[in-house]
């Protein structure tokens, strides 16, 4: 039987915001790390690139690149989970959304594919602050805009939730077939999460919440395909009303230890230049 310490790792984006870090943990924790990416030839949309990537492997890490709620992340992530297990790879580790109602059916397409599965269904990443499409209008324009009204989230660290991958994947069968719920270790409006990485920079930041159907409507404009539009303002309407404003201990369960705080994310991020105009 192949050891923990001796087990090779999938890693689906490895390039990205928490596959580059469940990379690093990982090959921290001295596993052995196999990137599926475009760079090395993975492609989600692309079937006949699964099995060279997932042969010879004992686990994976799925990410999918679109919402985890969309038709084509259920659809995939349904169909490289039965691949995974056909060529031996059991062990299966999906990231989710935590009170996303339409992530449920991709979760329920891992489930279905007979893998030793575990979801970990992750608050708001805290990340989202610091890379990707937010991060431009506070470096460039000092605000953010976003359908986040004054809803209260529990932002996490994604350094936690790969921190909390890799240990799913060391401790045998602990978590397999069970959702791991997952938050940062306070509860923080948008505007007071924008206030403290004003604070972290010491530029004059503000927060404006819109509509989520204006939200729509600029990302459209930004060139976003209308269908998936339309999925992430029926996520912005659902998920952004308060549902996901309490803290779960997730982390503190599968770690032994507190989550990384936001004010530490903020300074860290602003040391590094993030949000330098």
């Amino acid at each position: 039987m192949t050891r923990k310490t001796d087990m090779t790792v999938v890693v689906t984006g490895a390039s990205g915001r928490t596959g580059s870090r469940v990379a690093r943990a990982a090959q921290a924790a001295g596993l052995t790390v196999r990137p599926a990416t475009r760079a090395q030839g993975f492609d989600w949309a692309d079937r006949s690139t699964w099995a060279q990537a997932l042969r010879g492997a004992d686990a994976a890490y799925l990410v999918h690149p679109g919402d985890v709620g969309s038709a084509a992340a259920t659809r995939a992530v349904g169909l490289l989970a039965h691949e995974a297990v056909s060529l031996g790879v059991r062990r299966l580790v999906l990231l989710s959304a935590r009170g996303e109602e339409q992530a449920r059916p991709t979760e329920e397409a891992l489930r279905e594919s007979a893998a030793d599965w575990t979801v970990v269904q992750a608050a708001w990443f805290m990340q989202n602050f610091s890379e990707g499409p937010l991060v431009e209008g506070l470096r460039l324009g000092g605000e953010l805009v976003f359908p986040g009204g004054e809803v209260r989230e529990p932002f996490i660290d994604v350094r936690d939730i790969a921190d909390v991958v890799v240990a799913v994947l060391l401790a045998g069968d602990r978590y397999v077939g069970k959702a791991v719920d997952v938050s940062g270790p306070r509860l923080l409006t948008f505007g007071e999460a924008v206030a403290e990485i004003a604070k972290a920079t010491g530029r004059e930041l503000t927060y404006k919440p819109v509509p989520p159907r204006a939200y729509g409507e600029y990302l459209a404009g930004l060139g976003v395909p209308d269908e998936e539009v339309e999925l992430l303002v029926e996520v912005f309407e659902t998920l952004l009303d308060g549902r996901n404003s309490h803290l779960s201990d997730g982390v503190q369960r599968v770690l032994g230890r507190e989550p990384r705080d936001f004010a530490d994310f903020a300074a860290q991020a602003a040391a590094a230049g993030t949000w330098r105009a």
